[in-house]
């Protein structure tokens, strides 16, 4: 069953002696879902929420999808499977990387178990290097390549605020990359709504 897979999944302390603030692995999922975000791993406000994508760069990212709380935060609609599942704690100037232990124990189990997907969003270097067969130099040459891998794949750049000199920078991204996720997420989902 599915939910014992989530209930396994939520449970995992694997990592937890390395976890600065404790274990709490953050997922949202469900056999019905045909969009897949794959982000880095939640940050202190989603680690202490439980809920993923709990900040500036959550509203962002449903920005560019162009849809509302209620829809991202639908399991039957959207999952999101981060690369690491917990927060993984402070570094210097930033938070850690991603667990490495998560991808490998995790990701391959949950998504044979949703075979709805149409999208898989990539956000990040992380979930870009771990599901790209071809591996760019940059961030940037990898989004710039984008419809290589479209629609299975579509790789994002983080949408943290502290990527706004990025956007700034690279105005193609939201002129031509996001137009076409919003059309397919958008003809997706009302395709999926059974109320429609």
């Amino acid at each position: 069953m599915f939910d014992d897979l989530l209930s396994e999944i939520r449970s995992c302390r694997v990592c937890e002696p390395e976890l600065q603030l404790g274990a709490n692995p953050v997922i949202q999922a469900h056999p019905d879902a045909t969009l897949l975000i794959i982000g880095q791993a939640p940050g202190v406000k989603v680690h202490e929420s439980s809920i993923p994508w709990n900040d500036a760069s959550g509203e962002r990212l449903r920005a560019w999808l162009k849809i509302d709380k209620a829809t991202f935060y639908d399991p039957h609609k959207i999952a999101i499977v981060p690369m690491g599942l917990c927060y993984p704690g402070k570094g210097k100037s930033d938070d850690l990387p991603p667990r490495k232990e998560c991808a490998p124990l995790w990701h391959k189990r949950v998504i044979e178990c949703l075979p709805n997907i149409k999208m898989t969003l990539l956000i990040g270097q992380y979930a870009q290097k771990h599901y790209l067969d071809e591996k760019p130099n940059t961030l940037t040459d990898t989004v710039k390549q984008w419809q290589k891998w479209a629609p299975n794949y579509v790789p994002l750049p983080h949408p943290s605020p502290r990527n706004n000199i990025w956007l700034k920078k690279n105005p193609w991204f939201l002129d031509d990359v996001i137009p076409y996720i919003q059309e397919h997420v958008s003809k997706q989902l009302a395709y999926h709504d059974p109320n429609t």
